[in-house]
């Protein structure tokens, strides 16, 4: 582990038993008492995550609003000040650059949060296509500290240890100015889990003392600190999508069902054209959710009709919330209907599935 990043939470994960791995270069807990246990506590509780391995972003300037409403494709247009909004970003050809968090603090001042695995090439391409807008673009990842709080008691938890009334902030906006055992704070009512929660963003100085406030907080209530497995299962669960897997540079958002969150009607953005095109010509794939009684699909994992391969696995597991072997696909459209059958390679057998719904799971998001 001497070669790859720590974040300032590093010596709290190994205290707590934390099981550490590499992901996307970053030392990072993938659980502590277990997968499960962790997945049911964000479930019925709440559980505590280390993000801080996530990219940010500002930009600021006068020509804030245009750059950022070009770079992504969903519309900005529609945010107030402290509001966030969820979209991509597009190569020419439709593609995804990357998806990320869009946090309005005004017309000229931006906060753009990205995957941690993709940090230097999402800053590289905003660089790129900064030219001509007069702004200040500033990678400020190696600065800020990021936990996620999840779950149905999460507000209680944090309220224990805030300065302000989390009632009042709604879900996708954001308060600024909240302290956290006397650290300023960026607190936001979003995450990664399908359940209500808020993300603490604060300088790396201040983060192992939130985490212990908000530990401690918590401690009767049933929360429970959680690592990448579990949130990998939670955000499936929920059907929120993985880059690298629902969505890529070969994936565009149309084929993954993300359709909501790209604003054709806009007057432009990096890819428009090339997505019309692929709307207005039909879908030669689309993302499917699927169900099996028997093995577990993974990531990759060939879909089958007889002998042809008509699609690959993006995400599967054994769904703790609903005791089912489930799964995510892209497919070819033809065989996409709703309760439709194709196999799934599990090594070397297939077994049958069937298409359903990709809301495996009712958020419990508070509005």
């Amino acid at each position: 582990m001497d070669s790859v990043k720590k974040t300032a939470l590093y010596e709290v994960h190994e205290k707590l038993g934390g099981k550490i791995i590499d992901f996307a270069g970053w030392a990072l807990p993938v659980q502590y008492e277990g997968i499960i246990e962790e997945h049911e506590a964000v479930r019925n509780a709440a559980g505590m995550f280390d993000v801080s391995h996530m990219g940010e972003v500002e930009v600021k300037g006068k020509d804030a609003f245009a750059f950022v409403q070009n770079l992504v494709t969903n519309d900005v247009a529609t945010l107030e000040d402290n509001q966030i909004l969820y979209a991509m970003m597009c190569y020419e050809d439709g593609g995804v650059v990357d998806d990320l968090l869009v946090y309005k603090f005004s017309q000229e001042y931006f906060y753009l949060v990205i995957n941690a695995s993709n940090v230097d090439k999402d800053y590289a391409w905003m660089v790129e296509n900064s030219k001509g807008y007069d702004i200040t673009l500033e990678n400020i990842s190696s600065k800020i500290s990021e936990v996620a709080l999840q779950g149905p008691v999460a507000q209680e938890i944090l309220q224990k240890v805030v300065n302000v009334d989390l009632a009042d902030i709604k879900f996708f906006y954001c308060n600024r100015a909240v302290k956290i055992a006397g650290a300023d704070c960026l607190v936001s009512r979003t995450g990664y889990t399908g359940e209500d929660g808020f993300e603490v963003y604060t300088e790396n100085d201040n983060i192992v003392k939130v985490w212990e406030a908000i530990m401690e907080a918590g401690k009767d209530m049933g929360l429970k600190p959680a690592g990448l497995g579990a949130r990998d299962t939670l955000r499936f669960e929920a059907a929120l999508p993985l880059y690298g897997n629902e969505i890529s540079k070969e994936i565009t958002p149309l084929e993954a069902g993300l359709g909501f969150f790209v604003k054709l009607g806009k007057d432009n953005f990096i890819g428009k054209d090339a997505l019309v095109a692929q709307k207005e010509g039909g879908l030669p794939r689309k993302t499917v959710g699927f169900e099996m009684e028997k093995g577990i699909p993974r990531h990759g994992y060939d879909v089958v009709v007889g002998d042809k391969v008509i699609g690959t696995v993006t995400t599967g597991y054994f769904s703790p919330t609903l005791k089912k072997n489930i799964g995510l696909a892209l497919i070819e459209t033809q065989y996409g209907e709703m309760g439709a059958e194709f196999g799934v390679q599990v090594r070397k057998k297939v077994f049958p599935a069937t298409i359903c719904s990709k809301r495996f799971y009712q958020k419990n998001y508070k509005k």
